[in-house]
């Protein structure tokens, strides 16, 4: 059996969790502070992620990214309608969560304006989600970028979330290793990541998002993943290439049992990303409008939507979304 570079025998370096422990913005900070009261008692552990962790990345307008770790739903979604001004069922949304995790909804501070998109996802789901046996790509796929744990209910939560989204880096090498050219750096090794995360899910990015997101994100992630690139051959799974440090190539080919293997996990991912939007309309406060809006933000194009689109949406914005998903740059890319 090949060893698993999710856990290699020697030590992880101290540096493959930069950018944990960050504060966040003092914006990010209190919206975190908020959340926690909103979420209440069930409220574990709150993960800031998306383009607001980076300078230069956000977009006017975009709603801050949580990952929202909390020990029950039922409990943790009854305490949120009743500090926030959502118009989700607290025994909808718990019955959603458990079918598909996780619910992806919209929670918004009544004092500062603040919106938060939250992606909500009880401890056990959540730990299963940044495992070897992830169900799909939907966590690993953001986790694996910079990221902050703004805030934990204690120490022992800390500990535990911390340890998971170290996790999620250690496991990049397993479903990276066939998107990785033949030889890399620690900047070649994001960007395989990247791609192949964008390409899991079916995005309006345009074609310099990736390049955006690594360059806001450079200062925290190339150091990681330069340590754990020299981690992963320390533990004989690269292999130093050429005069130039810090450049490898694997040490064992990729076999056609493992990329098939990865392609129909990727596969299942897209499917399972899909099946969610069923329950951003059921849960997503002003869903369309956030739509709209992001398609906006990421394309550059404005989309005005006809009053009967606006009404009547299921029925009339397919013709629609069936342009958009064939001339996305994402589509146009693969072509």
């Amino acid at each position: 059996m090949q060893p698993d570079p999710a856990r290699p025998a020697s030590a992880v370096p101290a540096a493959v969790s930069l950018g944990l422990d960050d504060p966040g913005t003092p914006e990010a900070a209190a919206l975190a502070a908020f959340l926690a009261r909103a979420f209440g008692p069930a409220c574990a552990a709150l993960v800031h992620y998306g383009s607001h962790v980076t300078a230069g990345a956000q977009r006017p307008g975009s709603a801050l990214d949580f990952f929202v770790v909390v020990d029950g739903y039922e409990a943790a979604y009854a305490s949120v309608v009743a500090h926030a001004d959502t118009g989700m069922s607290p025994a909808r949304a718990a019955r959603l969560a458990r079918l598909l995790p996780p619910n992806v909804v919209s929670v918004t501070d009544p004092q500062g304006g603040a919106q938060a998109k939250c992606a909500v996802y009880s401890l056990s789901d959540f730990r299963l989600a940044c495992s070897e046996r992830a169900p799909d790509h939907f966590a690993q796929g953001r986790l694996f970028q910079q990221v902050q744990l703004l805030w934990a209910r204690g120490a022992d939560e800390r500990r535990t979330v911390a340890g998971l989204l170290v996790d999620v880096r250690l496991r990049t090498l397993a479903w990276g290793r066939p998107s990785l050219p033949a030889a890399f750096d620690a900047p070649a090794y994001c960007r395989a990541l990247l791609d192949r995360s964008f390409a899991a899910e079916i995005r309006p990015e345009n074609a310099d998002r990736t390049t955006e997101l690594l360059a806001g994100q450079a200062p925290v992630l190339y150091p990681a993943y330069a340590a754990l690139l020299a981690h992963f051959a320390a533990a004989g799974e690269l292999v130093a290439v050429g005069a130039a440090e810090g450049s490898f190539r694997l040490a064992r080919p990729v076999t056609a049992g493992e990329r098939a293997r990865w392609t129909a996990y990727f596969a299942r991912s897209k499917a399972r990303a899909t099946l969610r939007w069923a329950k951003y309309m059921a849960l997503y406060d002003d869903w369309l409008d956030y739509v709209v809006k992001k398609v906006e933000r990421r394309t550059g194009q404005s989309v005005q939507l006809t009053p009967r689109e606006r009404r009547w949406p299921l029925v009339f914005l397919w013709p629609r979304a069936i342009r958009f998903l064939r001339d996305r740059p994402q589509a146009r890319r693969s072509r």
